[in-house]
């Protein structure tokens, strides 16, 4: 599934050729997303300048004069910039006609994702307003973390994993960050202390920064807005690991599945 870095990804490549353009035209060739597509959808997109592109989590945002829409990549979707000569693949659902002889296509094999006009108020909508803060925003500290999670018996790895808590710290993130914080992924939330915390956050941005630097992570079907796939999976400590030696101590990293996720950590650096 595409995450946090992916999705962030997907934006900085497909931004050069869809800021400030034009959508010539929207070609809707299977409405049958995790919504269906609506008319409404192409009627206030269509003939119109993209003003700004926005992340907020794991949806994309892009505004015209006559305001938001959303497209979301649900398990395994991707954006791709071609040319418009080049064949339509099986799940390209939404075609993008944009300037210069360039399409934006959204292809979703599995038809969990989502492009939905949101109007003039997006955050407004329900798939928003119970969102929390960005983890690599400033609105987002120790402090937070620490005092949300007071008398929570949740593991830890599934509170920070939790949209209402802080957004987008996806399976593979979480794992990472967890691992180079020396905390457990089944400690409960409310036994980490506020300086845990506070070495968990930090790592929580490095781990999705350094992803986002890398391109983000190939899984499945995913592959970045400028058709380059991501090469941060090379880079993992423990996600996928299960059974091989620690990077640091050498003991055999052990799975434990967490709210229906697996979770590898090692018995011996992580309490």
């Amino acid at each position: 599934m595409p995450e946090l870095p992916e999705v962030e990804t997907t934006l900085r490549g497909i931004e050069p050729y869809v800021l400030n353009k034009k959508i010539k035209s929207v070609e809707v060739r299977d409405t049958r997303l995790r919504w269906p597509v609506s008319k409404n959808f192409v009627q206030n997109i269509q003939g119109l300048t993209i003003n700004s592109l926005q992340r907020r989590a794991k949806y994309l945002l892009l505004e015209n004069k006559n305001g938001f829409f959303v497209l979301h990549l649900g398990m395994s979707g991707s954006l791709r910039i071609t040319h418009e000569k080049e064949a339509l693949l099986k799940h390209d659902h939404i075609v993008f006609h944009l300037p210069n002889k360039k399409h934006m296509r959204f292809n979703d094999p599995r038809r969990f994702g989502c492009a939905l006009w949101l109007g003039k108020q997006p955050y407004e909508h329900d798939l928003f307003n119970h969102l929390g803060p960005e983890p690599l925003e400033n609105e987002i500290d120790a402090d937070y973390l620490f005092n949300k999670s007071r008398k929570r018996k949740v593991a830890i790895k599934n509170f920070i994993m939790d949209n209402k808590i802080v957004v987008g710290v996806g399976n593979i993130y979480a794992n990472e960050s967890l691992f180079m914080s020396g905390v457990r992924p089944t400690r409960q939330a409310g036994k980490v202390t506020k300086k845990e915390y506070a070495l968990l956050l930090k790592n929580i941005k490095a781990v999705l920064s350094d992803a986002i630097k890398m391109g983000g992570s190939t899984l499945r079907d995913f592959v970045g807005g400028d058709g380059k796939p991501g090469y941060f999976q090379q880079t993992l400590s423990v996600y996928g690991r299960e059974g091989e030696a620690c990077v640091n101590c050498e003991q055999k990293l052990k799975l434990k599945v967490i709210g229906q996720r697996a979770s590898v950590y090692c018995p011996n650096c992580q309490k």
